[in-house]
């Protein structure tokens, strides 16, 4: 530089060259970023903007917290699916079962007066016949099915009680459908019957005539120890108590009533009856 010559004012710029290269790339690197993070924080407002992003992961947390809620359902299914296996007192025992269950029913049947015959674990016609008596007696269903009310009605139920409670007769219980046999006043045994259906009918021989049971007090005037095949159908065993009407064995005692007038057992009861000698000919009959 010249002596005396005044010296030109320096720039910016010039001092800039001054400063040496690392410095100078630091000192851009720092603007750069002042200007950077000015931009981003310039506008409070922008932030809120930039924040969904970041709470992107949170709404989409529930699908991911949603999978252990699945889980426990999917499991589920396998569980309710399996009921829990019945108690032992609601299954229905019907006519062919056999079993712990049906001799347990039928030791509970015979203790009450049901007569079923020999007691062995296998629901035959006599078995069966003494439920529809027992439902009968208790006012249940009569279908001859040990179901869930006629065994639960087992466990409290008592021995029928005739309707006259002294001497040895046999009663007959029109309404309820039952024979009982009655020593001492009280019921020893209780058949299911089938009595007289009402209704009016054709003789084979001519003429008419109404299936009624007669009601009254009678007693057992002849039998027959044998079987009759009469006009109307054939009477095992026959005992008449009203000149042509008899209680007498048949291989169908439905529920409901069905004969002429007869009373109706099964062939296995009418043999009980002889062989008991409860019902000899001047035994008293009661029809009610």
């Amino acid at each position: 530089m010249a002596a005396g010559s005044v010296a030109a004012p320096r720039t910016r710029a010039d001092r800039a060259h001054d400063i040496p290269t690392p410095a100078r790339l630091a000192v851009t690197l720092v603007i750069a970023s002042g200007l950077t993070l000015t931009g981003a924080c310039a506008n409070p407002a922008a932030s809120p903007t930039t924040l969904p992003p970041a709470a992107t992961p949170l709404t989409s947390a529930p699908p991911t917290s949603a999978a252990p809620t699945t889980a426990p359902s999917a499991s589920t299914p396998p569980t309710s699916s399996t009921p829990p296996a019945p108690d032992a007192a609601d299954a229905v025992l019907r006519l062919e079962a056999s079993g712990p269950a049906v001799e347990e029913l039928q030791q509970r049947l015979s203790t009450l007066g049901y007569w079923l015959g020999e007691i062995d674990g296998h629901y035959g016609q006599l078995t069966r016949q003494a439920v529809m008596a027992f439902q009968k007696a208790e006012g249940l269903d009569r279908d001859g099915v040990a179901g869930p009310d006629t065994r639960g009605k087992l466990p409290t139920a008592s021995r029928p009680t005739p309707r006259t409670t002294e001497g040895d007769h046999i009663e007959v219980d029109l309404e309820r459908q039952l024979l009982l046999v009655v020593r001492g006043g009280e019921v020893q045994w209780a058949f299911n019957t089938s009595t007289g259906n009402g209704e009016a009918y054709d003789r084979p021989s001519g003429g008419t005539g109404v299936a009624r049971t007669p009601r009254g007090d009678f007693e057992i005037e002849r039998q027959i120890n044998g079987v009759r095949e009469a006009e109307l159908g054939v009477l095992y065993r026959p005992k008449y108590f009203h000149g042509g009407v008899a209680v007498h064995g048949s291989g169908s005692i439905p529920a409901h009533p069905a004969s002429h007038g007869c009373v109706r057992v099964t062939n296995a009861a009418m043999d009980l009856l002889w062989a008991s000698d409860v019902a000899p000919v001047g035994t008293e009959v009661h029809v009610y």
